[in-house]
């Protein structure tokens, strides 16, 4: 009887005995794992706040006295109302800087570009923004005074190589961020040569929008069919400038295009 009790405990002894190695070797591998190779065996789960927390979006406005919002009353602009309808429709935090300076021209803008601070603030946008050509165009009304072929065809050659050039230079500082060049509109429609000032803008247009298609992730945006119907009633009193549901017309169409 004492035999066999002795071969008992002396059975459970070895059974203790190789559970105790079989834990420590599983102690020691878990250890050599996280801390010698750098990684925990099992990497904890990822919250969904952690998922969904928020990313900022850097968005920089160019060009004239539109990206300005010249004409608007609440002094917003298409880019503010942009930006409004941007903050309705994602979680991203925007991040506005805009640069429009009224009247500015294509020639004016390819010179701001080389700018340190404005080239700064190109390689760090996620999205910008462009309105640039009426000045080019229009200067201020005196092109309509003579609608010469060869005078306007002269502008428009050099318009197309200027936004060529800053296409260039924003590219070769900035390769990812989408480029929303904004075309323009026929403030003049109503006049006596509206119809003639109408062809010259859609074919402006149609050269710009045919030039962005040399570059990836530039989008060509009319605007011209949102004032071709009842474009008085979206101008400002100087009727140029759209007025506030010029500008919300325009911020409209941007918004529809955007995704972040």
């Amino acid at each position: 009887m004492k035999e066999k009790w002795a071969q008992l405990v002396a059975l459970f002894s070895v059974l203790l005995c190789f559970l105790w190695v079989i834990g420590l070797g599983l102690v020691i591998d878990g250890h050599f794992l996280e801390t010698n190779l750098g990684f925990p065996v099992s990497a904890p789960p990822v919250s969904e706040a952690a998922q969904d927390e928020k990313v900022g979006k850097d968005v920089l406005a160019l060009g004239d006295s539109l990206t300005r919002g010249t004409g608007d009353g609440e002094g917003k602009g298409y880019v503010g109302f942009l930006i409004d309808h941007l903050k309705e429709s994602t979680t991203h935090e925007i991040h506005l800087s805009n640069l429009g300076i009224k009247g500015q021209t294509s020639v004016e803008l390819m010179t701001q570009i080389k700018q340190e601070e404005v080239q700064r603030q190109i390689t760090q946008a996620d999205t910008i923004l462009i309105t640039i050509g009426g000045n080019d165009l229009f200067l201020g009304g005196q092109t309509l005074m003579d609608l010469n072929r060869e005078h306007v065809q002269k502008i428009e050659t050099e318009y197309l190589n200027n936004i060529n050039s800053i296409l260039i230079d924003i590219r070769a500082l900035n390769t990812d961020a989408s480029i929303y060049l904004i075309g323009l509109y026929n403030p003049f429609a109503p006049l006596a040569d509206g119809t003639l000032t109408s062809k010259v803008v859609m074919e402006w247009n149609a050269k710009t929008a045919d030039l962005t298609l040399n570059y990836p992730k530039t989008v060509f945006v009319p605007t011209f069919d949102l004032f071709q119907l009842e474009g008085e009633n979206y101008l400002y009193s100087d009727k140029f400038h759209p007025n506030t549901e010029g500008y919300r017309l325009i911020a409209e169409r941007l918004g529809s295009l955007i995704r972040w």
